[in-house]
């Protein structure tokens, strides 16, 4: 019991490691240093979660700057120079409109001899909400719900999002150019892709119109205006456009890697670009516990083995969790007895589904330990009530709000 109470509070030194490698304020520090000073203004604009705690970076090294950003409800900072408009997530609302609409005067206000400084972080898609003329908000959330209800995929949608917007696929760029554009982004996208992080405000847009009329025509989804065109790769709009992933989930891996071997374990990192069923993820997750704690193979312990992404859970039942305490729980049940093998999973923004926890831990003894209490773990996970099947038993990673967006983090100690 002593390894596995070590175990524990290792997993939470290494969990913290990570979500302090991605603190957004942390993570832009570096490229603001980098920046060259403009002849005219630094214009500050952008969106997203953690859009905030990137601000107070920018006001910190660059006193004479202003600007605006739409953040989630909840989440903003004390700023000075930058304001700050909240508005919803994940359903966009007025608020959101109208700062998008702001947000993008700003932009075409700028000159050649202005720096136009865009913030980027998950969830910068639904608050920059500004559809293309003729085509109201609750319009354009209609068509996206249509798309989500007859199986779209996260491509098809963005092609059609990005053809809907004013700012989205490269258009924010549009409008601020020629003035120097220099976006700092905090990537929740597997793979970091620059047109699909917030729906690429400044990155050129591959998809067309075709393409996205092509998705509306296969779903039978009729838009009441004409589409409009995103400028592509080597549209003139780009030339002085730098986008910077500044943070991602690699980032939070690198440091998780880095505090695990301090911590004296051998450490594995399977991908950071993890995603699929949640339940199927974990059964596979904990093989590879199982593997290495019997033959030393792929890694012999005491090893770490880490691994980022984000997965999917399709709901079942009627509890209360989230992918991470999902994840957590299916692996509970695999690794049932084994004794030297402790997993986690976590969100690093601090919240799991609709719970106020991150994620869960969970070891060998965790479903013995449950039954003692009277909770079934194969009853708990049927139902997708993690949360309520991992509360009682302690083992609810509460971290609280981090202030940073960078996807999942699972971690598995094996002694």
């Amino acid at each position: 019991m002593k390894s596995s109470a070590e175990s524990r509070r290792h997993i939470r030194q290494i969990l913290d490691a990570a979500i302090l490698a991605a603190d957004p304020a942390r993570a832009i520090r570096p490229h603001l240093r980098r920046l060259q000073k403009p002849k005219g203004r630094v214009l500050v604009i952008g969106a997203g979660k953690a859009t905030a705690q990137m601000a107070l970076a920018v006001e910190e090294l660059i006193p004479n700057c202003t600007g605006l950003i739409n953040v989630k409800y909840g989440h903003a900072a004390p700023l000075h120079k930058i304001e700050i408009n909240e508005c919803a997530h994940p359903v966009p609302d007025e608020a959101g409109l109208k700062g998008a609409q702001r947000i993008a005067d700003i932009a075409r206000s700028a000159t050649k001899d202005d720096l136009v400084l865009c913030l980027i972080s998950g969830g910068a898609s639904a608050l920059l909400p500004l559809p293309i003329p003729g085509l109201s908000l609750a319009q354009k959330q209609d068509i996206t719900r249509q798309l989500l209800a007859r199986g779209a995929d996260i491509h098809e949608m963005n092609a059609v999002r990005r053809h809907l917007s004013q700012i989205k696929g490269g258009q924010l760029a549009k409008l601020a150019y020629p003035a120097k554009v220099v976006t700092l982004i905090l990537s929740d996208v597997i793979g970091d892709d620059l047109n699909t992080i917030g729906s690429g405000p400044t990155a050129p847009d591959p998809s067309t119109i075709a393409d996205a009329q092509a998705v509306l025509d296969k779903y039978k989804i009729t838009v009441p205006v004409a589409l409009t065109e995103t400028p592509k790769p080597r549209d003139k709009v780009f030339r002085n456009v730098q986008n910077i992933v500044a943070g991602s989930n690699r980032l939070a891996i690198d440091a998780a890697r880095k505090t695990a071997r301090k911590l004296g374990y051998r450490t594995l990192v399977l991908s950071s670009l993890i995603e699929g069923e949640t339940r199927d993820i974990a059964r596979m997750h904990a093989a590879i516990a199982k593997e290495a704690k019997a033959t030393g193979q792929p890694i012999k312990p005491p090893c770490c083995i880490i691994s980022g992404g984000e997965t999917t859970v399709t709901i079942q039942g009627k509890g209360l969790g989230g992918r991470n305490q999902e994840f957590a729980l299916a692996a509970a049940l695999e690794i049932a007895g084994t004794e030297g093998i402790t997993i986690a999973s976590a969100g690093t923004d601090g919240t799991d589904g609709p719970t106020d926890a991150a994620g869960a831990q969970a070891d060998g003894a965790t479903v013995e330990r449950a039954q003692k209490l009277g909770l079934s773990a194969k009853v708990h996970l049927a139902n997708n009530d993690s949360y309520h099947f991992f509360q009682p038993l302690k083992d609810l990673i509460l971290t609280g709000p981090t202030g940073t967006n960078v996807m999942d983090l699972r971690l598995i100690l094996i002694r």
